[in-house]
């Protein structure tokens, strides 16, 4: 194939290029005829190569001039399986593979290549094992390049054992093969292996780095994400886009708006391209982070959208509580001809949901099917039994989940159970939590919903038998845990939390911001503690929640124009909503906090929420 491609082209097949027309496509076709070039293989292959390459739109004609050639070259052929693996027809790829044995040529490690595309492509396992093995046969299981192919194609097909196997067959790592092994370890949650392979790596491109990046932000471990990506500026290496869609991702997950403001200063400095993919990123971390202001800023300022853009939008509107914003926004995007989707659909049940738009919610999710030919999925079935179950409509919700045509998931039951604790109905929440239980055996939220409702109902003997259920399964309940960012540094407060460094300086700082609460009528609210103890033992149980202390260190340590933003990983609890709306009005403080839910903007005594949650 090398050979080949020294071959100068013939002037007229020059002149092919993305924009040519099928009329001039004939002209040349027509020329090359009547000068009889095109019985020269070599020049025949060419102008096939070059009319499938150019533009792919014109496929079938290759395919119909490939068919009159009497002696295809192997560059022809390899053209045509390299074009289909990329095509919405991959499977033709085959096709062209078999012509080549049928002529009697030998495939060579372009050809592999381009069979190892297709296949990933299609997800084809069992043709993925059958181009292994021909390769094998053929006497290529040596390249380099045949040896990554082979791992990202196993990797797309959730096979990491695969791509071990092929990789410990490998006699001479080299970067190429390390790479593909390195993104494919990350991306199945194996960082310690990947991180391995980084460190022993001689040398490491922008994708070695991206994909180790990538692998620490899809595991959850944000911090190390960020680090690592200011340890590749500092050693010089040329970021782009892929490289700043996974740092975003970190600072979505943490909740690091400074960090992730910072890095939207870094993108527009190197003039990186606004990709959809980079621009929905940016949408979606400041949405995650509260600050929505920005988010629609970004959103309006992009010259293209596409369903997922629109579809983040929306998503950070309804986590806000801008429900009817976020309706508005999908009126906004039919009006644009762009058509929803399932994740589109997920977010307008969401925006219906914050503000208890029942009917509007029931409209959309009956369209889904009938105007778009959307079947709904768990999720949507989930934010259906969400929306009844909040407006306190919970038989409603009861008799939704019963009709649902597919079996009932956790998270719909888990919908129910939460609302059942808010209204307090006992006897539906036994019910949810014993469903939940039954498919998630192991689920702590269940059990402390449900011990929650007893709470409420002072039935402390239910409360005993949830706590003696839990500890006979081995069930441990998850510590509440909140993150805050100050100065660029993030710090992490558990629920009873006295090891940070400035314990003494928050400790007194509580009990300031007691002492001025109760000033102002703040009263604990005890009911949801989940013990039969004196009242005062339980407001020194509230006092010690995570948000708590984390709130206490940031009015010792933030200015005061600047908001408090909290990402908590539990559902933020009635008497932590009422401390964050009263801290909002008796210090003067803006307070945002994410909890595993949703987002709740504190100002002046008042929530985003409206108590609606």
């Amino acid at each position: 194939m090398s050979t080949l491609r020294s071959i100068p082209k013939h002037p007229s097949i020059c002149l092919i290029d993305s924009s040519t027309t099928l009329r001039e496509l004939l002209q040349i076709h027509a020329h090359l005829l009547l000068n009889g070039l095109l019985n020269e293989p070599q020049v025949s292959g060419q102008f096939v190569a070059a009319i499938a390459l150019r533009n792919p739109d014109n496929l079938e004609y290759s395919n119909r001039v490939l068919d009159q050639c009497e002696h295809p070259t192997l560059f022809s052929l390899n053209s045509m399986i390299r074009v289909h693996s990329k095509s919405l027809t991959p499977q033709k790829s085959f096709h062209f593979y078999n012509r080549i044995r049928r002529c009697g040529l030998s495939p060579d490690y372009y050809t592999f290549n381009f069979l190892v595309r297709a296949c990933v492509q299609l997800l084809a396992r069992g043709a993925g094992e059958s181009v292994h093995g021909a390769l094998m046969r053929h006497g290529f299981e040596g390249d380099s390049h045949v040896q990554s192919g082979l791992i990202n194609m196993y990797a797309e097909m959730g096979s990491l054992e695969s791509c071990h196997r092929v990789f410990g067959g490998i006699l001479d790592h080299d970067v190429v093969c390390q790479t593909a092994m390195l993104s494919a370890s990350a991306k199945y949650g194996d960082v310690a292996f990947a991180k391995q392979l980084f460190d022993e790596m001689p040398e490491r491109d922008t994708v070695a780095w991206n994909a180790m990046i990538s692998g620490y932000a899809q595991c959850g471990e944000s911090r190390q994400a960020l680090n690592l990506f200011h340890e590749m500026q500092l050693e010089g290496v040329k970021v782009n886009e892929p490289s700043m869609v996974p740092v975003l991702s970190a600072c979505t997950q943490l909740g690091a708006l400074d960090q992730g403001r910072w890095a939207h200063a870094y993108i527009e400095k190197s003039r990186l391209r606004m990709t959809l993919t980079l621009g929905t990123a940016l949408i979606d971390m400041y949405a995650k982070c509260g600050d929505m202001d920005k988010a629609m800023e970004v959103f309006w300022g992009m010259k293209d959208r596409n369903v997922y853009t629109w579809s983040s939008a929306m998503n950070g509107l309804a986590m806000n509580g801008a429900g009817r914003e976020c309706l508005e926004l999908f009126s906004f995007m039919k009006k644009d001809g762009v058509l929803p989707n399932e994740v589109t659909f997920v977010s307008v049940l969401r925006g219906c949901s914050v503000v208890g738009l029942v009917e509007e919610g029931c409209k959309h999710f009956a369209s889904m099917t009938k105007l778009y030919g959307i079947q709904p999925e768990l999720e949507h079935y989930g934010c259906m039994v969400d929306l009844y179950s909040r407006a306190g409509r919970l038989n409603e919700a009861l008799n939704f989940i019963n009709d649902m045509p597919v079996e009932p998931h956790a998270g719909a039951w888990g919908a129910l159970l939460n609302a059942c604790k808010i209204h307090k109905n006992m006897e539906i929440g036994e019910l949810a939590s014993r469903k939940m239980l039954e498919l998630e055996a192991k689920s702590h939220g269940a059990y402390l919903l449900l011990s929650n409702i007893y709470a409420e109902n002072k039935s402390w003997e239910g409360v005993s038998h949830v706590r003696q259920v839990m500890k006979s399964r081995g069930v441990k309940k998850l510590p509440g845990c909140s993150v805050v960012e100050v100065d660029g540094v993030v710090h992490e407060f558990f629920v009873g939390d006295n090891s940070h460094q400035m314990y003494n300086e928050i400790k007194e700082m509580l009990g300031e911001i007691f002492r001025r609460l109760r000033l102002s009528g703040y009263m604990a609210n005890t009911n949801p503690v989940l013990f039969d103890i004196e009242e005062e033992e339980k407001e020194n149980a509230l006092a010690l929640h995570s948000e708590k202390i984390a709130t206490a260190f940031c009015l010792i340590r933030m200015k005061k124009d600047v908001p408090i933003r909290i990402v908590k990983n539990l559902r933020i609890c009635w008497d932590c909503h009422d401390f964050m709306r009263m801290v909002s009005r008796t210090f003067d403080r803006e307070i945002v906090v994410r909890d595993n839910n949703r987002f709740h903007h504190f100002k002046g005594g008042g929530c985003s929420c409206k108590d609606y949650w």
